[in-house]
C-alpha cells in the first residue's frame, strides 16, 4: 500500500470517527423527561461535523493527488475546489441522487453539494468560536450529516482493504 493510500485512509478512518462520536450524542428533541444539562451540546455537534468533512475531503485530495501534504484550512468551499474536476463530479452526482431527495434546500433552483459545503465553508471554526458570532449562525444538521456521510461513503468506494496471510504462516 502506497504512503498516500495509507494516509488517505487514516485520514478518512479519523473523519468517520468524529462522525460516529457526534451521533452518539443526546437526541436533540427534548421532551418532558429530557434532562435540561443535556442541552450544552449545542454548538459542538455542528463544529464536529465541520471538521469530519474537512478531513473527508482532505482524504479525498491526498488519494487524488498522490500528496501527503494537504491544504491547512478549514474551509469547505476550498478543500472541494482543489480535488481533481473528476471528483467533484462524483460527488456532486452522488449528493443529487442521494442527498437532494430527502433534504431538499428550496431556496436553490438547482441545489448541488457546492450549496451546502458554500453555507457552512466556515462551520468549523464560526461554531467553534460561537460566543463570538458576528453573524447569524444557521446549520441543516440533517442535510450536513447526510452529506458527509455520502462524502465518507464514495471515499470508501476507492479503495479495498485484504487481510493477506503470509505463505509460510499457518
Amino acid at each position: 500500500m502506497s504512503a498516500r493510500l495509507s494516509t488517505a485512509i487514516k485520514i478518512g478512518e479519523s473523519a468517520k470517527a468524529i462522525f460516529r462520536k457526534t451521533r452518539s450524542f443526546p437526541s436533540r428533541e427534548f421532551g418532558e423527561h429530557a434532562d435540561p444539562s443535556e442541552r450544552e451540546h449545542v454548538g459542538v455537534e455542528p463544529m464536529l461535523l465541520a471538521l469530519s468533512m474537512e478531513l473527508a475531503l482532505k482524504a479525498w485530495f491526498v488519494f487524488d493527488h498522490d500528496d501527503p501534504i494537504v491544504a491547512k484550512s478549514h474551509n469547505l468551499m476550498k478543500l472541494f475546489d482543489r480535488l481533481k474536476p473528476e471528483s467533484q463530479d462524483k460527488l456532486a452526482a452522488e449528493f443529487k441522487r442521494s442527498v437532494v431527495p430527502y433534504h431538499p434546500d428550496f431556496f436553490y433552483v438547482d441545489y448541488s453539494i457546492q450549496d451546502i459545503l458554500y453555507q457552512n465553508q466556515d462551520a468549523f471554526i464560526d461554531w467553534r468560536y460561537l460566543h463570538e458570532a458576528k453573524k447569524s449562525m444557521r446549520f441543516d444538521q440533517s442535510a450536513f450529516e447526510a452529506t458527509l456521510e455520502m462524502v465518507l461513503r464514495e471515499f470508501e468506494k476507492r479503495y479495498r482493504i485484504e487481510r493477506v496471510k503470509p505463505l509460510w504462516s499457518s
